[in-house]
């Protein structure tokens, strides 16, 4: 069984040979190859062979396209600045001091310059692994991309202050991650991750009226194009696992501080539960010994379907010998339901 067929098996919800593993690599593997994060989030061909030599030797299962937050940013007129050894950051939001959005060009998935390499790296994924390795497009989600072009404190102002217009705005930021998608997913990405970490500092109440919808047509979207979907907000979404329950997701990311049994209640036996170990006292700091046991805990607490994850990125400076613990295959058991 090889990594793409795992991962298919596991959304189909049939027996693997071991759980698939679903780390997530940016400047480690950027690193690894002897590179830099300015490099991986700015050239496909650094990012590309970064997340295949960390597979092969690390033993992955899905090859992502993440790298930073401001890919459709770019696309709508943001400057994005990409310093060797940093996350890169937008020089200044484009709705920052002026929120009409008659002033946004509509980014064109092929033309955008950051929204084009992304394409690039999941044609380029295509063409070499296909067959072998499950590939995940990226997209930014409503809220998240909306707080990207207002500036994080603007758009949380605007959720308390003008729901029309915040719904204006994250209803445009939907409709640029699904053209986007749709490239993505007709040059071979068979799944869609949806970044939406603003949403997790918002009331449930905030969420479900205004956020969810959004979150929910973008979902639906991505599997009227035969994408699986994968949900990846990080921090704390205790407050939000009842909404997020009706979004019919594929995968869901969970971060270290979400009990995973609280999880699997919320969302039930079909949705795929990825995570949870912290990533800097979990795998960081800690040793191949207790991280090998720590995933077979978690795995015991969510039940499948499962796939081994940390909480969030892997930290830069994690020794390999950790992360090479937390993809060791961990056997799948028909037993291990909740």
């Amino acid at each position: 069984m090889n990594s793409r067929e795992r991962y298919l098996a596991t959304l189909a919800g049939k027996p693997v040979d071991h759980l698939a593993r679903l780390p997530i690599l940016m400047q480690f593997a950027a690193e690894y190859i002897g590179s830099n994060y300015g490099a991986f989030a700015s050239d496909f061909r650094v990012l590309t062979a970064a997340n295949i030599a960390c597979a092969r030797d690390f033993g992955i299962d899905q090859m992502n396209t993440m790298s930073d937050p401001y890919r459709e940013t770019q696309g709508f007129g943001a400057k994005i600045i990409h310093p060797p050894n940093m996350v890169p950051y937008c020089e200044r939001h484009p709705l920052e001091d002026n929120p009409d959005l008659d002033r946004l060009p509509r980014p064109d998935p092929l033309v955008a310059e950051r929204m084009r390499d992304r394409i690039e790296a999941v044609r380029l994924y295509h063409s070499q692994i296909g067959g072998e390795y499950s590939i995940m497009g990226w997209v930014e989600g409503p809220a998240a991309e909306a707080a990207d072009l207002r500036k994080l404190d603007n758009f949380f102002m605007d959720l308390l202050d003008d729901e029309i217009y915040v719904g204006q705005l994250m209803d445009l930021c939907v409709d640029v991650a699904l053209d986007f998608a749709r490239v993505q997913v007709a040059s071979g990405a068979d799944t869609i991750g949806i970044g939406d970490a603003a949403a997790s500092q918002v009331s449930a109440d905030i969420y479900e009226r205004l956020i969810l919808p959004r979150e929910l047509r973008l979902v639906q979207g991505l599997k009227e194009m035969g994408a699986f979907v994968r949900l990846h907000i990080c921090g704390n979404i205790t407050h939000l696992l009842p909404g997020i329950a009706t979004l019919g997701i594929d995968v869901l990311d969970v971060d270290h501080m979400v009990d995973l049994a609280t999880v699997r209640k919320a969302v039930g036996g079909r949705t795929v539960i990825a995570g949870n170990l912290d990533p800097v006292a979990g795998v960081l700091r800690s040793d191949p010994e207790t991280i090998r046991a720590c995933v077979r805990k978690l795995y015991e607490i969510a039940g499948n379907p499962f796939m081994v994850n940390a909480g969030c990125e892997i930290p830069s400076s994690t020794p390999v010998e950790n992360l090479r613990a937390l993809c060791d295959p961990v056997p799948f058991r028909m037993e291990c339901h909740v």
